[in-house]
């Protein structure tokens, strides 16, 4: 069992589908079956999309670093920064005007636990239990 990754899977899914809805909702609002063609259509799907792209990435490292003995208390600041990171990041690239320090530091966030979990791996790998 991964207790710790299923602690922040959950609200990342659920931030997934509220991601989805936004883009479907823009979709009918604008009429735009296909494509982005609209610049609200074209913002509520790149948060969409980034989080598809980053969020999988993210939780699969923390289930390895878990898997791999990695102790809660260290697990819990990555799942969180991960988490925080694509939150904001989908904060600031949904609004009109962008506000940068949204997604700036969303995406800090992000490849800081992306990084730090990479670290960690190696060193789990070769030290196991």
């Amino acid at each position: 069992m991964l207790p710790v990754t299923a602690l922040y899977a959950a609200p990342l899914g659920l931030l997934f589908i509220l991601l989805s809805l936004r883009v479907i909702r823009a979709r009918r609002t604008h009429r735009i079956a296909l494509g982005t063609a609209n610049r609200a259509l074209e913002r509520a799907a790149r948060a969409q999309g980034n989080c598809a792209e980053y969020a999988p990435l993210g939780l699969l490292l923390l289930a390895l670093c878990e898997a791999n003995g990695l102790p809660a208390y260290a697990l819990h600041p990555l799942g969180a920064a991960l988490l925080a990171g694509r939150a904001l990041h989908a904060i600031g690239i949904s609004r009109e005007p962008e506000d940068y320090r949204f997604r700036v530091a969303g995406m800090a966030l992000t490849f800081t636990m992306i990084g730090l979990a990479c670290a960690a791996l190696p060193v789990l790998a070769l030290t196991g239990p």
